[in-house]
């Protein structure tokens, strides 16, 4: 078998050139800047492959000992930040081999064989978004756990409900806050199923039609925990759907919690004052001392068009490329990494954050008794009376400009008067028309009443579990 050839120049391919590689274009094409941070996928991609080649008698089981050993003190090097990483190698998987080849000699320059950099970033990159991946679940998970303890305290505290940024129907703060924690598991859901189709093995495919060696590519997807390998070589080291799936899915999860901000920009501005922020998650001004700025929640916003951003740029990066590998394919990995480093520091603030939220009861209970939020429950009242909804519609509708010329709610308005809208009205109606009254005759699965609320809650601590 012959040796892998890599000349002074530390180029594995530089012996196809007659000059070396100019300093401007080193800088323009080098990825080790920021692909470094892929070192420890890339090592236990390289140590699986190795104990492949050896099982295989490709290499020989002295060669596989030195790359282990050698391998064991890179990734010494590397968690102690002792490892002296070199623009002139290129990427973290030139940097890696020159240091393996620099300890082990000649067992370090077969590592190499039946492989290619093209497999070997693919399966790099998967390995580095599956643990990414386990990460922001987790992450998410605490996120939801902070909400649904909030949410615990707050099962039966009333708040208006909003359409339009009108005031609609009465709901609880607690069932408000349980909306944010189904968006999060739908998050989660659409993190596991891109996690499950990103999970096979590229490596084997080497630069794009596979090897001549006799490899055993099960055998590398079980050490290293894939669930397959990719069935066509082509595409598995051109495909990058799983990078812009991921970030489809991360888009969606910081959207969601971009609507968790604006609400909570909403509900700290003094004109609401439905709660207050823990002083160490806000700013202040340099010029107005009385002010409290949101700025958590307001960046999480900002920086979700960044994350879209970069969603967009993985399509267009993608959408002209011929099979098989192009080098338009190292400009995926910033995007993907920032995404990642965005969504990750996002969810890690707002699981700490959602507890340092104090509520505002009696501003949500004034905010109630100025928009009818129990004008729908009229209605219901009437139809549950014998009126046809259409007709209880216009009913109440006059009722509710009755009371808006008085100045006052639904529950202000006499007897008297409510039955000049209506004769089906009874002495029952104030029962109907109180908050408690409204929040607990939505006694369903999904709905408002407290009882549901605890409910789902509970229901949802079993999904945590």
């Amino acid at each position: 078998m012959t040796d892998q050839h890599l000349d002074t120049s530390g180029k594995a391919w530089s012996g196809r050139f007659s000059e070396p590689v100019s300093d401007l274009v080193k800088r323009y094409t080098a990825s080790v800047s920021f692909d470094q941070r892929m070192a420890l996928q890339d090592i236990r991609g390289s140590l699986a492959h190795a104990r492949m080649l050896a099982k295989q008698a490709i290499i020989a089981a002295a060669d596989l000992a030195a790359i282990e050993r050698g391998m064991g003190q890179i990734q010494g090097e590397i968690e102690r930040d002792e490892f002296q990483w070199n623009l002139d190698d290129e990427d973290v998987h030139l940097n890696i081999e020159k240091r393996l080849i620099a300890l082990v000699g000649d067992a370090g320059k077969r590592l190499h064989t039946g492989r290619s950099r093209n497999d070997q970033v693919a399966t790099d990159i998967r390995l580095w978004l599956r643990d990414s991946i386990d990460a922001i679940d987790e992450l998410l998970r605490n996120y939801q756990a902070a909400l649904l303890d909030l949410a615990e305290r707050h099962a039966a505290t009333p708040m208006p409900g909003f359409t339009h940024m009108q005031v609609a129907q009465p709901v609880t703060f607690g069932h408000h806050l349980l909306a944010y924690v189904e968006m999060a598991q739908r998050d989660r859901t659409r993190l596991a199923d891109c996690r499950r189709r990103m999970n096979r093995l590229p490596l084997g495919a080497a630069a794009l039609a596979g090897t001549s060696f006799p490899i055993d590519r099960e055998f590398v997807a079980r050490e290293l925990g894939f669930d397959g390998v990719c069935e066509n070589s082509l595409d598995a080291v051109s495909d990058r759907d799983f990078a812009i799936e991921f970030c489809a899915a991360a888009s969606l999860t910081m959207m969601h919690v971009s609507r968790f901000s604006e609400e909570l920009v909403l509900w700290l501005s003094p004109r609401m004052g439905f709660i207050d922020l823990a002083d160490r998650y806000c700013t202040g001004s340099s010029i107005m001392p009385q002010k409290k700025n949101p700025d958590v929640p307001e960046l999480a916003r900002g920086k979700t068009g960044r994350v879209y951003g970069h969603l967009m740029g993985l399509l267009t990066l993608m959408k002209g490329q011929p099979l098989a590998y192009n080098k338009d394919n190292q400009e995926d990995k910033e995007p993907l990494f920032d995404t990642v480093d965005t969504l990750v520091d996002t969810l890690r603030i707002f699981a700490e954050l959602v507890p340092g939220i104090s509520v505002k009861e009696a501003a949500m209970g004034e905010a109630l008794k100025q928009g009818y939020a129990t004008a729908t429950d009229l209605a219901d009242y009437l139809v549950k009376q014998g009126l046809p909804f259409r007709d209880a519609h216009e009913a109440v509708a006059r009722a509710v400009r009755a009371a808006e010329a008085k100045g006052c709610d639904l529950a202000g308005v006499s007897l008297e008067e409510l039955r000049t809208f209506s004769a089906l009205i009874g002495a029952d109606v104030f029962a109907v028309l109180s908050i408690d009254g409204s929040l607990a005759a939505r006694n369903h699965i999904g709905g408002t009443a407290p009882a549901q609320v605890r409910a789902a809650i509970g229901r949802a601590r079993e999904a945590l579990a």
